[in-house]
C-alpha cells in the first residue's frame, strides 16, 4: 500500500551517521511515491565521514531506493546542504537519474511559486564560522546518543518516545530567537526571488508557518529527531507529515479509500 503525492521534500537525513533513524525512512520511501522527490540537503552526512566511517546497509538501502524511484519515473532532485557541500560543485549534473541543483524553484498544483533550497548559506554560524559549526554537530550527535539511551530507558518503564534535544531547542530562548530570525531572512529572499514561499530544511525544526510580505515557510525538518517530511497533494496544498505519528492513519485512510473505490467499481 503506496501514498501518492505530486511532491514529496525531504531533507537532513544524514546518512552515514548514527543519528539517522534509518529504519523509518526506509519505510516512508517504501510506502509513498511521487511525481517529483526533492531531496532537500544534508542527505549523506560527508562531515561525519572525517571522524571515522559508519554505513551500515541500512544506509545503503535508502540510497538504492531513491535510485530507483528515479530509474521508475520519479524526477528526484538532490539540493545539497552544508553536510554534503561537496557535491555543490556537481551541480547541473545528472547522476543515476537524479538532477543535483544548488536550489530550485517548485510550481504548485494551484500555481503558487516556491523556492526550494537548503537554507544554510541563511545562518551566518555556517557561513562566517565553519569551526565553530564542526564544533556543533559533533556536540549534537552526542546529545542525540544521550537521547537514544534516555528513550531506551523510557521504553523499558512503558513510556514513548520523547526528544530531549527537541525539548532543549524549544527551551532556549537564543535558539528560538535564531529560528524567528532564520524564517524572517528567509522571507526577505523569498519576496526578493517574487515567489510565494520558501522550501527548505538545515535547522532540523519542521514546520510551515505565514511568513512577513505574505509569504509561507516551508520546513522539512529532519530524520534524526523528527522524522518529518513535506508533501503536495494534487490540488496544491503542502501538508507536513510526522511520519511516526501519522504513518498508520494514513495508510489505513489509503486502505478505506481503495476498498470504497473497488465496491463503487463493482457495483458499477
Amino acid at each position: 500500500m503506496k501514498l501518492h503525492y505530486r511532491s514529496i521534500w525531504i531533507s537532513d537525513t544524514h546518512l552515514g551517521t548514527k543519528g539517522c533513524k534509518a529504519e523509518y525512512l526506509r519505510d516512508f520511501l517504501d510506502h509513498t511515491e511521487s511525481d517529483t522527490l526533492y531531496l532537500v540537503g544534508d542527505i549523506i552526512d560527508l562531515w561525519k565521514f572525517k571522524t571515522g566511517m559508519y554505513w551500515p546497509m541500512l544506509h545503503s538501502d535508502i540510497v538504492q531506493r531513491v535510485i530507483n524511484k528515479a530509474k521508475n519515473g520519479t524526477r528526484v532532485i538532490y539540493i545539497p546542504g552544508n553536510h554534503d557541500e561537496i557535491f555543490r560543485k556537481h551541480a547541473g549534473m545528472h547522476f543515476n537519474g537524479i538532477d543535483i541543483q544548488l536550489n530550485a524553484i517548485h510550481k504548485t498544483a494551484d500555481g503558487r511559486k516556491f523556492l526550494v533550497l537548503h537554507g544554510d548559506e541563511f545562518d551566518s554560524i555556517v557561513c562566517h564560522n565553519k569551526s565553530l559549526a564542526y564544533i556543533g554537530s559533533e556536540a549534537y550527535e552526542v546529545l542525540l546518543l544521550v537521547n537514544r539511551w534516555f528513550n531506551i530507558v523510557r521504553t523499558r518503564l512503558g513510556f514513548k518516545y520523547w526528544s530531549l534535544s527537541a525539548y532543549l531547542k524549544h527551551k532556549v530562548k537564543n535558539i528560538v530567537s535564531f529560528m524567528d530570525s532564520y524564517q524572517h531572512i528567509l522571507s526577505l529572499e523569498a519576496q526578493k526571488k517574487k515567489v510565494d514561499g520558501i522550501i527548505c530544511g538545515h535547522i532540523h525544526h519542521a514546520d510551515i508557518a505565514d511568513m512577513d510580505f505574505g509569504k509561507t515557510y516551508c520546513n522539512c525538518g529532519d530524520w534524526v529527531e523528527s522524522c518529518t517530511a513535506l508533501v503536495e497533494e494534487t490540488n496544491g496544498q503542502i501538508l507536513l507529515i510526522r511520519w511516526l505519528e501519522d504513518s498508520l492513519v494514513l495508510l489505513d485512510q489509503q486502505t478505506d479509500a481503495q476498498a470504497i473505490y473497488a465496491q463503487t467499481a463493482d457495483e458499477c
